[in-house]
């Protein structure tokens, strides 16, 4: 435990809280007490991050490096993340529970994108126009200046990846608070900052819970946020961003995805992702398909099929550390109540099929939880609930189907199952989300953007469209 860094990374150095204060954090497999020494970001320690980033980025060594350096300390960074990729997983693993077995994609995803980004360092172009009306018309893209972010607990390597390999890539400087709950893996990638060649100020990493979030969003010297997380913390992101200098906004906000399985799908694959794919991570997943459609005249064998596999995957529950463990606990004592709090609500709107219950009373697990027809107004059918519970309902038809899945405050995801590319094309022109997989669970992929619609955010992340996200164009108009 002594080795585990909980002090916060400002300016290329670990240092403590200027006010003192320290949270706890638990391990969720057995509630033993980690530490309760994480430092906490107050409004000094926020100003400081503020203030070296913008010095980076104004006046240090980072104002005038070319694509080409700035793609070498991303690259630098990459290749140091992989060598310590397992100790690395293993912080998320003592935080939140991550089991390595079940993450394994984890940190090759995450060092995949810092590469991809780095590639871009080198590729950012500008645009002219010729002057047939007597003006020469260029464009130009020019980086926006400090970059805060703040993660979900449920994949901070990842959240690391997607937020700062864009903003670094374009020449911005960042400040990056993990949640709270899983906070050990960002600390520690401090010590590899200036190993991989960023100057002083670049790179920041600060810890906290809510309050330190709000510093961020409604401080003025950060000229874009990226946060993902909850609506209700989205919004209030939103707000401290426009009510203090307007900085730009993109928002993750997750979902409550539907599944749509047809009667000529391939069940085998159907059932896999619905059932293990939907658990990953037990279910703390932004994508997880936590509503599924199934076609009536399948619908008898594909349910009996996922209480076999719900069943099958309760015996894969436990110890996170363990090689034979693929679904471990959730986040923490909080994350634990909220899921049997939305399972209790469940069991008077719906018909439980499977789980329902605690697992044991030590450490933060819950069965895998499966209800059937829930009520059309009930939580556990329209909520997010970012655990490892799935409400199923029947459909008819190809057009019942859309408006179910579409019938939503969410649009961040969907999946569908089915042997005809035809329907599989215009199902997915008609489902209201960002993000369709078609006979898989979506998940990010480098070139691609990455968002919702609706409640799910704004914004996108991942392939160019993250990239531009943090970059301004300039219009200069040059009159022969």
């Amino acid at each position: 435990m002594s080795q585990i860094e909980t002090r916060l990374f400002i300016n290329n150095q670990y240092v403590r809280s200027r006010s003192g204060a320290t949270l706890a954090v638990c391990n969720p497999t057995d509630g033993s007490t980690i530490t309760t020494n994480l430092q906490v970001a107050g409004e000094e320690d926020v100003s400081a991050a503020v203030a070296a980033a913008n010095i980076a980025f104004q006046t240090g060594p980072w104002r005038s490096f070319t694509g080409q350096q700035r793609a070498k300390c991303l690259f630098r960074l990459a290749d140091l993340i992989d060598d310590d990729a397992e100790s690395l997983l293993q912080l998320e693993t003592i935080a939140m529970g991550v089991p390595k077995a079940g993450m394994e994609f984890m940190m090759p995803l995450v060092t995949k994108y810092l590469r991809y980004y780095a590639s871009y360092a080198v590729n950012i172009s500008g645009e002219s126009y010729p002057a047939e009306d007597g003006v020469y018309k260029i464009v130009t893209y020019e980086p926006l200046g400090v970059c805060a972010s703040l993660a979900s607990f449920n994949a901070t390597f990842l959240y690391v990846a997607l937020k700062l390999g864009p903003a670094l890539a374009a020449g911005n400087t960042c400040i990056f608070k993990a949640s709270e709950k899983a906070p050990f893996g960002a600390l520690a990638l401090g010590r590899l900052v200036g190993k991989a060649g960023f100057p002083p100020g670049v790179i920041n990493f600060l810890s906290g819970s809510v309050e330190t979030g709000k510093l961020l969003a409604s401080d003025m010297g950060i000229a874009h946020i990226n946060f993902t997380g909850s609506v209700t913390a989205g919004r209030r992101v939103q707000e401290a961003a426009a009510k203090s200098n307007l900085k730009r906004c993109v928002l993750e906000l997750g979902g409550k995805s539907p599944a749509i399985v047809f009667n000529d799908a391939h069940i085998a694959t159907a059932l896999s992702c619905c059932s293990f794919g939907f658990l990953a991570n037990t279910g703390q997943v932004c994508v997880a398909t936590s509503r599924v459609y199934v076609q009536e005249d399948i619908a008898p064998a594909f349910i009996e099929g996922l209480r076999r596999h719900f069943e099958e995957a309760r015996t894969r529950v436990g110890d996170p550390t363990s090689s034979s463990t693929l679904f471990g606990p959730l986040a923490d004592k909080d994350q634990m109540d909220r899921v049997l709090t939305y399972i209790e609500d469940g069991k008077s709107q719906a018909d439980l099929l499977c789980g329902g219950n605690r697992i044991g009373d030590k450490g933060c697990f819950v069965e895998p939880t499966i209800f059937l027809n829930p009520s059309r107004g009930s939580k556990v059918y329209t909520e997010e609930i970012f655990g490892p519970v799935l409400v199923v309902k029947t459909f008819q038809t190809e057009g019942e189907a859309i408006s179910l899945a579409n019938d939503t405050q969410f649009g961040l995801s969907a999946s569908i199952y089915t042997r005809d590319i035809s329907r599989a094309l215009r199902v997915s022109a008609l489902l209201k989300t960002g993000t369709v997989g078609v006979n898989k669970n979506f998940s990010p992929e480098v070139e691609t953007p990455f968002g919702g619609v609706k409640a799910s955010g704004l914004g996108r992340e991942s392939g160019r469209a993250g990239l531009m996200e943090y970059l301004e164009p300039k219009s200069i108009h040059i009159s022969l």
